[in-house]
């Protein structure tokens, strides 16, 4: 579990390198489903599965249709990839910079921490997700409505943006 944990965070901080580093939004796109497959996967791995299926169905179905909008603004005939010499080197910087990071403050990680919840007990009646599930939506009602309100306002604000033939704020000149 320890190497499986290890890759999907390796895979987490690759994936957000790529978006950091490429400035075209259809490579950034990838990367971006790439980063919330891996942030999914881990909280699977500590044991929300149901969390990180709403997380991973609310990122796909939402906020990817929104960056799509944002992307047909971008139509460029030949976006950037990442074996450019630009974009490629400041993935290396980015390597490089977490690297030095991990190495500055790996001092007091211990693999022995990363232990999922439902393995602390071994016959456990509840599993961890399911009471944060009722408290999301008994406590978090409000919260929960003010984010589907966000989303919407968003969802607005990218279509008034880029509505066509020359009325809209982000126009060809």
């Amino acid at each position: 579990m320890t190497y499986v944990m290890f890759l999907l965070l390796v895979g987490l901080v690759m994936g957000l390198i790529s978006v950091a580093s490429n400035p075209s939004p259809y490579y950034a796109a990838l990367g971006l489903v790439i980063v919330s497959g891996m942030g999914c996967g881990i909280l699977v791995g500590h044991g929300g599965p149901f969390l990180s299926l709403v997380l991973f169905l609310i990122y796909l179905g939402g906020m990817l249709v929104v960056f799509a909008y944002s992307a047909a603004l971008a139509s460029e005939p030949f976006p950037e990839s990442w074996g450019t010499r630009s974009v490629a080197s400041l993935m290396v910087v980015y390597i490089w910079a977490v690297a030095i990071a991990s190495w500055v403050f790996s001092s007091g990680w211990n693999e022995f921490s990363w232990v999922p919840i439902d393995e602390l007990s071994e016959f456990s009646v509840f599993r961890g997700d399911m009471v944060g599930v009722a408290l999301m939506y008994s406590s978090g009602g409000g919260m929960l409505v003010i984010s589907a309100w966000v989303l919407l306002l968003t969802l607005f604000v990218v279509l008034e943006l880029t509505r066509g033939l020359g009325r809209g704020t982000l126009r060809a000149v």
